[in-house]
């Protein structure tokens, strides 16, 4: 992404920084340097996209095609700062970068053929309100803005907030999920807009996927609009075990 000539100026007078490792950023960097980026622990979802550990927690509970993360979540590492910053600290645009950065890799292995719309993961709208905004949907924008395929973020919403998942074992998790999102009126069954969802592939976005139960449940709400649908996942961090 080549900076505008008003970019360069600001970047003058308020240089940017790499969230990871502080130094300034240079031209085309964005959100993190080279050097970091060069350094984040991927994963090796990219490798086989249909077959993988992270596939692997959603066969046998939704029709899924693919699943990549873009690096392993480890709480406390320094590449866990890129989502502290966005989720906690008011940085909505490190989403938006982190989804041109997984945009990237995706793009490489054809991830996006046969996509046909983005469903960032709903929050709940207290934790909205306190954020200002929806660290999934940053992501979703950042994949938009590299592929142009279409966001659909008011098909489903989230009807409560649940407590935080990052204590939790896998039953807990799933038992914490359950029911907490509902299809909009327009997409129920029976809507205006239910038809237009069958036979579709939606690419489902969340920022970490740890059990996958939050997704699990979001895509099972999904399915009652249209039960011949099917998913791809992205993530930005995968806390594979946790």
């Amino acid at each position: 992404m080549r900076l505008s000539l008003l970019a360069q100026i600001l970047d003058l007078l308020c240089p940017r920084h790499c969230l990871i490792c502080g130094q300034r950023l240079l031209g085309e960097e964005e959100i993190i340097c080279i050097a970091c980026n060069l350094h984040l622990p991927r994963t090796n979802t990219w490798q086989q996209p249909e077959d993988n550990d992270m596939a692997k927690l959603f066969w046998h509970s939704i029709p899924v095609e693919k699943c990549c993360a873009l690096f392993h979540y480890h709480g406390h590492a320094p590449a866990s700062n890129l989502l502290y910053q966005l989720k906690y600290n008011q940085h909505e645009e490190v989403g938006v970068g982190m989804g041109h950065l997984l945009a990237n890799e995706a793009l490489r292995i054809q991830f996006f053929d046969g996509i046909d719309a983005i469903v960032p993961i709903p929050l709940a709208p207290k934790r909205k309100r306190e954020r200002g905004y929806n660290q999934s949907e940053a992501i979703a924008r950042g994949l938009h803005e590299a592929t142009k395929i279409p966001i659909l973020n008011k098909l489903v919403r989230r009807k409560t907030f649940v407590e935080s998942q990052t204590h939790k074992n896998r039953w807990e998790r799933n038992i914490n999920v359950q029911d907490v999102f509902a299809l909009s009126p327009d997409y129920a069954p029976g809507g205006s807009k239910a038809e237009s969802l069958e036979n579709k592939h939606l690419l489902i976005v969340d920022d970490v996927c740890t059990t996958g139960a939050t997704i699990i449940s979001c895509c099972r709400e999904l399915m009652k609009a249209a039960d011949s649908m099917k998913f791809s996942i992205l993530t930005i961090g995968y806390a594979k075990g946790q």
